[in-house]
């Protein structure tokens, strides 16, 4: 029985430390804007937040471990035998598990607060299944596998009153935060364009890519890890780290790092709900990525006019001119992943993922390149970076501190449906798909296409 439950039956019982919890994630008001936030009172909870993470392998490592600092780790969930063995020495207190469902089922009325840190199909099925127990969730990137289940995700955040956040830990660094500033102070004007490139895929996926298909180690429960996901055989290819480049698992290089790459342009200029987007690639065969993509996007502002984005992956870059005068690496090549963007009066450049070189960050106006810890003018003022980062911030949020930034409703599930966009134009290259984003509709779109925004379950699994 949840906590949720009792409540109900007994009105007049004293507040409980999950209910405090509970309730103190309404109290997070306002949101990040160039000006600064105001924080709710800060409250003390009267005990440890306590957590549970599904994924425990890989990234969920780093996730699990992290959030621990901040409460009490109650319960791991993994496929795989070897992670949970490796996180019960680190964590003798938690309740292990192989199936998400049966932890909430046993462990929902002992949870505040849990993370996802799974294959991107399986996101959703999950988080969902938290959310709608109250708990708070924090999901790693891309938020979603469809564009669907980011706004679902996002409306059931919205009317529990959920903290959430998704995994894009530089949405909680100050350089990104004071680049983002900059460029809607105009420092570089009005943008007309945003260049971002990665160097993903660092994994094999090319049309007519194959892999063996073998037995699964005795330490990994395989239907579980499929899930939603249809049948198919283990294969080392795929699990446990190659299947961000398969369209049933994960999302391809643009899945994997716009979440990172975009985030600083994004919070800049608040590039939501793309008009059209088309895409250039090398094909794919529906089994997996294309080995390189080229993908532009067409936003509309608030003053009418277009903001195109561009996306390059698989070695992929902008025009030579527009690198021109750009900081370079420690070997003299340009940076391998980078967003640039394009105003009336210069360029912003924020090379690396996460937005937090503060040596290479910075404008060029008129050939001349200034980094971002010597621009004065304009002055600026934005939020300071949360202590512990973005898992710190998660559970400030949860304490009631503090706002978390990449919530679902207002920036993380907005986020996640323009670059899952994308993928849209990569399943059919050169075709210009027109999107409305009310509808949540392709304009003309194939079944296949259908298929992307709105998926499919199998195996007894849903969103529902």
């Amino acid at each position: 029985m949840t906590t949720e439950k009792n409540d109900q039956q007994n009105p007049n019982s004293q507040t409980s430390r999950r209910d405090f919890i509970k309730t103190s994630a309404a109290a997070g008001a306002g949101f990040w804007v160039a000006g600064g936030i105001t924080p709710p009172p800060s409250r003390m909870v009267a005990d440890e937040i306590a957590f549970a993470s599904v994924g425990v392998g890989g990234k969920g490592t780093q996730d699990s471990s992290s959030l621990a600092r901040f409460g009490r780790m109650v319960a791991i969930c993994d496929i795989d035998q070897e992670p949970i063995d490796k996180k019960k020495k680190e964590f003798p207190d938690a309740k292990a598990f192989y199936d998400y469902r049966k932890m909430f089922d046993q462990m929902g009325d002992k949870i505040d607060a849990f993370s996802v840190s799974t294959p991107d199909h399986m996101h959703a099925c999950i988080a969902l299944k938290g959310m709608r127990l109250g708990k708070h969730c924090y999901c790693q990137k891309p938020m979603t596998h469809s564009i669907e289940e980011a706004r679902i995700m996002s409306n059931i955040a919205k009317e529990k009153k959920l903290i959430t956040q998704m995994g894009n830990q530089g949405t909680a660094n100050a350089n990104l935060r004071r680049s983002a500033a900059l460029i809607q102070a105009g420092v570089v004007g009005d943008v007309s364009e945003v260049h971002v490139w990665t160097n993903r895929p660092v994994w094999p996926q090319s049309k007519g890519y194959r892999y063996k298909e073998e037995a699964p180690p005795e330490s990994i429960k395989w239907d579980l890890w499929l899930g939603c996901a249809r049948k198919r055989a283990f294969s080392r290819k795929i699990h446990p780290f190659k299947w961000r480049g398969f369209w049933d698992f994960g999302t391809g290089a643009l899945g994997d790092m716009a979440c990172h790459t975009l985030n600083m342009s994004f919070m800049a200029l608040d590039m939501r709900n793309p008009v059209s987007i088309k895409a250039e690639t090398d094909g794919h065969d529906g089994n997996c990525f294309p080995k390189w993509s080229v993908i532009e996007y067409t936003f509309k502002t608030k003053k009418g006019k277009e903001l195109k984005m561009f996306w390059y992956d698989g070695s992929k870059k902008p025009e030579r001119e527009l690198l021109k005068d750009l900081p370079r690496d420690r070997n003299g090549k340009h940076f391998n992943s980078a967003a640039l963007i394009v105003g009336s009066k210069g360029r912003f450049y924020s090379p690396g993922d996460y937005g937090g070189d503060t040596r290479n960050t910075g404008v060029v106006i008129d050939g001349e390149f200034t980094p971002i810890r010597k621009i004065t003018e304009p002055k600026v003022e934005f939020t300071k970076a949360p202590e512990g980062g973005i898992y710190g911030e998660f559970a400030s949020a949860i304490q009631g501190k503090i706002k978390a930034v990449s919530n679902f409703p207002e920036y993380a599930g907005p986020l996640t449906e323009v670059v899952l966009l994308g993928n849209l134009a990569v399943w059919e290259p050169g075709k210009l798909i027109k999107w409305d984003a009310e509808k949540m509709e392709a304009e003309n779109a194939s079944d296949e296409i259908k298929k992307l925004v709105r998926h499919e379950y199998h195996n007894g699994y849903s969103i529902t």
